[in-house]
């Protein structure tokens, strides 16, 4: 029989600046013979989805049933993606213990009005950081700066129905909440947490590193049918003064989900 079990994320760890501003998401694993993807709503294996693990450099295809073979070693944490046309970009946090079993992963149909802004991997910060920081020997490329920004057209949006702004998985979070948790080692240091923008105004603080972080978008903040723009901003070692500190920090899939 299969088990299938469901991770979900607090809704306090990001920190809303409205008061309607949710988080959540659910990532579901289940023990099988071999490693699968399914269909959220179906329960059936996805043929043709790419599974990749960009800090490894690695990637392959799931076969005409669902089931796919990790054919690489995973050292510490990282983040797993999974694409394949008609569906929402997933991604995961996982380490060497993840696949100790094999385990199943659904992912779920995209509808009219999801919009996928960005699947790539990007690092913010200044590449200086501590062997102490979350998950600081798992990043996968250079630091590009303190922000991440980009422009996208909303298109048949429906109002009447939530919009939520979707950041798949983020790692290397440095905030007292994230120590708190464990997520890191600095015994003394922590940073502010990464800050998100919607079109120029504030909708977010992110406090602890995790899995399909969703925030709820203000009605009044969208450009219907006109271009938006999203912003991340990384947080600031708040026990240096004498210069600025960014925190590094790396994450992967953003999207509007409606």
């Amino acid at each position: 029989m299969k088990k299938i079990v469901s991770f979900l994320l607090i809704i306090n760890f990001i920190l809303p600046v409205y008061p309607d501003t949710i988080q959540g998401g659910v990532s579901e694993r289940g023990l099988l013979k071999q490693n699968r993807i399914v269909d959220k709503a179906t329960g059936n294996g996805i043929s043709g989805a790419t599974v990749s693990i960009p800090k490894e450099n690695y990637s392959t295809k799931t076969n005409k049933d669902g089931y796919f073979e990790l054919d690489t070693q995973i050292n510490g944490t990282s983040i797993m993606s999974v694409k394949k046309d008609r569906y929402k970009p997933f991604s995961m946090t996982v380490n060497e213990k993840t696949f100790d079993k094999p385990i199943e992963v659904s992912i779920e149909k995209s509808n009219a009005h999801d919009i996928s802004i960005d699947s790539d991997m990007y690092h913010l910060g200044d590449g200086s950081y501590s062997d102490n920081s979350a998950n600081a020997g798992e990043f996968h490329s250079s630091a590009t700066g303190p922000f991440y920004t980009k422009k996208f057209n909303l298109r048949n949006i429906n109002l009447k129905t939530p919009v939520y702004l979707v950041i798949g998985s983020i790692i290397g979070i440095d905030t007292l909440m994230a120590r708190t948790m464990g997520q890191n080692r600095s015994p003394n240091a922590y940073a502010s947490p990464p800050e998100v923008y919607f079109n120029g105004n504030k909708i977010a603080e992110i406090q602890i590193n995790g899995d399909g972080q969703k925030i709820k978008l203000p009605a009044n903040l969208i450009h219907r049918n006109g271009q938006n723009e999203v912003t991340i901003k990384t947080g600031r070692n708040l026990m240096q003064t004498s210069y600025v500190d960014y925190d590094d920090i790396e994450f992967m899939n953003i999207m509007i989900e409606n």
